[in-house]
């Protein structure tokens, strides 16, 4: 094993005194010794219940004859940081994430590892560091949140925003606001649309990391804990039989991941994440690939922001077996951390609700969620979550509002300076 190196051997006797200190006995220095990222933090509400998710993975690892050891690293949520200059420090938190799970095995010698994620830059940066070391390792996501009820209507994230541009244009009072404020986010989970972090959790299931189920189990429903302890016996068995990330995942895993993001109508955001996750795997994908898949792959459900449904209408409806089971006859055959294939999953998926999950010649837009669009203003590729944009939008010409930060922006807005047939276009917020 990797951490016969910090533990066999008259020379390891310094360092077997040290993991004394932390409770370990002579019958431990036997085991593998599995890491846990966990991202718990009590500020992000889509972390704020992850110390529940680890327990219930080191009592899976200890069932299967593991060690684990907990570790921490940082969580931002885009939601709180935006607006301000912390959204400056959101995107490299990535790196950061994707560091301190590297140093933390690889500085320990740990046999495997287990992240514990959710939202925007966590489960990326945790999926780079996987496929950087190569060290067998899983991913549980979560979860996301229920959403939010107002008179009846379903609420998100999202609602707040169209509030505050209602209230900009006059047609809602800061009571009103509030009221949705109050509402929109009822509790633990990520948001519960398919943003980003979401949409990371269903690539990561696509990718065979996660254990099926997991990515649009919800955070509240009590198959979460059951997936998470199914995770820690799952990273044992992966550490005893030697597999690691690299022996699941490969290119055509990548492209299987694209395919199921063009599908669900994913985040934008998957345009800058993948890429990076891939070339820490030694298998690069690019927007060129994003463009191919998107043309040839209809998008088959409508989820919020883009549409009307929830994650919680998404799992309900099957998931993302369901999705695999309506891509089955497009998809690369390739292994999973679970030790099924995609084509075994696929061809066990199941489609419970058609309305929210259609079948390809029912699909609510011919092509995929995202589009690959290139001219003069961006000659090397930019991105459009095509699924979200109207019929009328998909030509259109008007007058550039250039600026060059987020606030000046925001506030042209709101001012009503920024009028119909307006572009705006921000700069050096990249």
């Amino acid at each position: 094993m990797r951490s016969d190196a910090v533990k066999k051997g008259i020379d390891k006797a310094p360092a077997r005194s040290l993991l004394r200190a932390d409770g370990l006995d002579d019958a431990d220095f036997e085991k593998p010794f599995i890491g846990i990222a966990n991202s718990w933090n009590d500020i992000v509400p889509g972390h704020v219940h992850l110390n529940e998710i680890v327990e219930a993975v080191r009592e899976g690892i200890i069932e299967a004859g593991g060690r684990p050891f907990v570790f921490g690293v940082p969580a931002v949520c885009d939601g709180i940081a935006m607006g301000h200059t912390g959204m400056r420090y959101s995107l490299i938190s990535r790196e950061v994430i994707s560091d301190c799970c590297e140093v933390m095995v690889e500085g320990h010698a740990l046999d495997g590892w287990v992240g514990v994620s959710n939202c925007d830059k966590v489960t990326p940066g945790m999926l780079m560091a996987m496929g950087r070391m190569n060290v067998p390792g899983m991913i549980v996501t979560g979860g996301a949140m229920e959403v939010g009820k107002d008179a009846g209507k379903a609420l998100d994230l999202q609602s707040v925003f169209e509030a505050l541009g209602s209230y900009s244009a006059g047609r809602m009072s800061e009571s009103d606001v509030k009221r949705i404020e109050c509402s929109a986010c009822p509790g633990r989970g990520s948001c519960s649309g398919l943003f980003t972090a979401n949409t990371m959790a269903c690539l990561t299931e696509a990718l065979g990391l996660s254990v099926t189920g997991c990515a649009t189990c919800l955070a509240d429903d009590v198959r979460k804990l059951a997936i998470a302890r199914e995770t820690g016996r799952r990273i044992v068995q992966l550490v005893k039989e030697d597999v690691k990330p690299r022996d699941i995942v490969s290119k055509e895993s990548f492209r299987n991941a694209i395919r199921v993001d063009m599908a669900i109508g994913g985040s934008t955001n998957t345009a800058l994440h993948l890429p990076a996750i891939s070339k820490d795997f030694g298998c690069p994908v690019t927007l060129d690939d994003f463009d191919e898949i998107s043309r040839v792959t209809p998008h088959i459900t409508s989820l919020r922001p883009g549409g009307p449904y929830s994650m919680k209408d998404f799992d309900d409806a099957g998931g993302i077996p369901a999705v695999l089971h309506i891509l089955k006859d497009s998809l690369s055959d390739v292994p999973t951390c679970n030790g099924r294939s995609i084509a075994e999953i696929a061809a066990e998926g199941k489609v419970l609700n058609p309305e929210v999950l259609r079948g390809v010649s029912e699909a609510f837009h011919r092509e995929g969620g995202i589009a690959v669009l290139k001219g003069n203003i961006a000659p090397e590729g930019s991105v459009v979550k095509q699924s979200a944009v109207s019929p009328s939008m998909m030509r259109f010409s008007g007058r550039a509002r250039v600026f060059d930060g987020e606030k000046d922006a925001a506030d042209a807005i709101t001012s009503g300076s920024i009028v119909p047939g307006d572009v705006v276009v921000i700069r050096y917020e990249g």
